[in-house]
């Protein structure tokens, strides 16, 4: 499986504390060494760095976790791979352009029905099963709305409803942006906080690396991150139950929303043969 990784905030703030931690997973501290990326977008667009190189040992994620890249929404993503070959297509996370911006996903998890599930404008560049989904519920939006949503709520709803529906085809936690909100589904795994006033001090779990936050934030600033697991060892994350989706918007918790798989559809049962012997149905019910 792989492990996720967001930030959304209410005022312009880089990834680098927590992006420092989820690297070394990718590699050193955990098996994720598949791959990695990273998004940030500025407005309806997102820059986005990707290497099929353990993020461990990546050149370029160690600058990324060294530079201060100011935005109010990134997704990262490290890669431990079950589903396509460690080649630079499938490295997530993927992007693709809706009603004029970008979307960005990352996926935890495998889908191994998912590609009986037809596609329509959006296709896969690579071979996994995570950007089949992606395309499939890019499809699912855009015959949904003719345009970008004007009621927040029924993008929500609708990101919900697909989240669920992809959830029949096996493990599904994602994170999906468009460049206002950060959606985050919860199959199995996944955890958040919010940082805000008053603002204390941070260690990370996987690194030898403290922040205090108060020094360098205001006390309006409010920052949320999303991971698969706690990035931190002195703060209080939330985890999430399977089958719920997360809305993030302003660095705040917008909506808690039910995003879950529906049961498999009970088989009919086959009809008597019409020729089957009168014996073989009791006229009444057996006595006890």
């Amino acid at each position: 499986m792989c492990e996720l990784l967001g930030m959304e905030c209410n005022v312009p703030t880089d990834i680098v504390f927590s992006f420092n931690g989820l690297r070394h997973r990718g590699g050193r501290t955990g098996p994720h060494a598949d791959g990695w990326g990273l998004a940030f977008f500025e407005g309806r667009a997102a820059r986005v760095f990707l290497d099929p190189a353990p993020a461990a040992e990546s050149p370029l994620a160690r600058f990324l976790s060294e530079t201060p890249i100011k935005t109010l929404l990134a997704i990262g993503h490290i890669r431990r791979r079950t589903r396509g070959d460690v080649l630079l297509a499938n490295t997530h996370p993927f992007v693709r352009e809706l009603w004029g911006r970008h979307w960005v996903f990352a996926h935890n998890g495998t889908l191994p029905r998912v590609r009986r599930r037809a596609l329509g404008r959006f296709n896969p560049i690579g071979t996994t099963d995570s950007e089949h989904a992606f395309c499939y519920l890019l499809e699912g939006l855009r015959s949904a709305f003719p345009g970008y949503p004007r009621k927040p709520r029924e993008l929500w709803e609708a990101v919900a409803a697909l989240g669920g529906e992809l959830g029949n085809d096996g493990t599904f936690n994602f994170l999906l942006g468009d460049g206002r909100h950060l959606f985050a589904r919860c199959a199995t795994r996944l955890c958040y906080i919010i940082r805000r006033a008053p603002f204390g001090v941070a260690t990370l779990v996987d690194d030898d690396v403290r922040v205090d936050f108060s020094a360098v934030t205001t006390p309006n600033d409010r920052v949320a991150v999303v991971a698969t697991a706690p990035l931190t060892a002195n703060e209080s994350w939330t985890r999430g139950e399977p089958g719920e989706l997360w809305v993030f918007d302003g660095g705040e918790l917008r909506a808690t929303l039910p995003s879950r798989a529906a049961p498999p559809p009970r088989a009919p049962r086959a009809p008597l043969p019409s020729s089957a012997p009168r014996a073989a149905l009791p006229s009444r019910a057996p006595r006890a």
